[in-house]
């Protein structure tokens, strides 16, 4: 049943499953593609709220440094393990971003092929698909020296790979994500980090069109953007000066819709709302220690809330990761939003503790949980619990 919930309904989010140990990547649909480690895994929502039926889908095997350290949930997280990208092509193929490869699964075959080794820096942020099948990602390095940076694509569905488009020295420090936005029929391409390198870029599939829409600010300094029918939805992610929400319509104007209340690298859009989730990056201007998650109508987009938040766990930030709460790529449902926690305390409460997602320190994987946009009634199990209080 498709959704038709108003902002208040938006705003009394009914947990309808917590799934440990599985970090959600992607939606196709009903559809939801989640990993344990270096295995894929996929469920589908429909189950809900009965017990998810986990289906394996495949593997990758990693160096063998990489299969000690996954199996320790902190070393995991020190050297960041397991996949963190994932798009789903129409063909079946699906494509992967694991630590310094991409990484390829045919349709029906069950072993990820290494088709891409990265040598400059770790991973990309995000793999993005369009139509046609053609694959893109860019290059996510530290680039101290200001080298050339790469935007590579494939044709083959992510078998072989080609420098699709090249920015040259000093142009920018790297790629933070190509989206695909169906509406214009382009790419927006987001890069960082300062000063003109900066740039909400829109281009072409084959980049004989680009076009610089914005730059040389840090609120053009962007990870998280979600397309819609009406424009592009932004964020900043910057720690030198305040985060906001924006909005850049059809026509090319910009909006600053809300302040955030730290950087922000995730959104997503669930029906008729749209999702931004922020992350603990302490600087002198992002000082809060809560990762939080915005929402707003998509036809009402003046006015967004904060619903969810959590706490950063106790482990340092600078080995142990950021506070984050991962929101999937690709077409999400209409009635369900998934969050991946990271690097935060427990949102199980404590027994006579309030249940305001702040519970006992963790050093547990990233916690999967599903969101519904309406009440569900009925006898609740252990997957479903009651309405989630509202963020302070």
């Amino acid at each position: 049943m498709t959704s038709t919930a108003t902002f208040s309904d938006v705003s009394k989010l009914v947990r309808c499953a917590r799934i440990p140990h599985l970090r959600a990547l992607a939606w196709n649909g009903e559809t939801l593609y989640a990993s344990r480690r270096y295995e894929l895994l996929r469920a589908s929502a429909a189950d809900l709220p009965r017990e998810l039926n986990w289906q394996g889908v495949g593997n990758f095997r990693p160096s063998w440094n990489r299969r000690l350290s996954v199996v320790n949930r902190l070393t995991a997280r020190l050297f960041r393990d397991g996949f963190h990208a994932l798009a789903l092509l129409a063909s079946g193929t699906i494509v992967a971003a694991v630590p310094g490869a991409i990484a390829t699964l045919r349709a029906h075959e069950t072993e990820f092929r290494r088709t891409f080794s990265i040598v400059r820096g770790s991973r990309p942020l995000h793999i993005t698909a369009v139509p046609s099948g053609r694959v893109f990602w860019g290059g996510y390095f530290d680039n101290a020296t200001r080298d050339g940076v790469h935007l590579y694509g494939s044709a083959d569905g992510g078998m072989c790979w080609d420098v699709a488009y090249t920015f040259p020295q000093r142009a920018i420090r790297h790629v933070h994500n190509i989206v695909h936005d169906p509406w214009q029929d382009c790419l927006w391409v987001l890069t960082g980090d300062y000063g003109d390198e900066c740039r909400i870029i829109r281009a072409s599939y084959d980049f004989t069109n680009v076009e610089v829409i914005l730059q040389g600010k840090q609120q053009a300094r962007a990870v998280a953007a979600v397309p819609t029918e009406d424009g592009l939805y932004f964020t900043s992610d910057t720690p030198l000066e305040q985060n906001f929400i924006h909005r850049l319509d059809r026509g090319g104007t910009l909006s600053c819709l809300a302040p955030l209340s730290s950087s922000s690298i995730y959104g997503c859009q669930i029906g008729s709302h749209l999702f931004f989730s922020t992350m603990v990056e302490p600087s002198e201007v992002n000082r809060d220690c809560m990762v939080r998650i915005y929402a707003a109508q998509a036809n009402n987009p003046q006015r967004w809330e904060s619903l969810l938040s959590w706490r950063k766990d106790r482990w340092p930030m600078k080995f142990f990761q950021y506070g984050n709460a991962v929101l999937p790529d690709g077409i999400n449902p209409p009635q369900y939003l998934a969050v991946s926690t990271v690097a935060v305390e427990s949102d199980r409460p404590r027994p006579g503790n309030s249940a305001r997602c702040r519970g006992q320190t963790s050093i547990r994987s990233p916690q999967c949980t599903f969101r519904s946009h309406r009440r569900r009634l009925g006898k609740r199990t252990h997957q479903i619990s009651r309405t989630l209080p509202r963020a302070d």
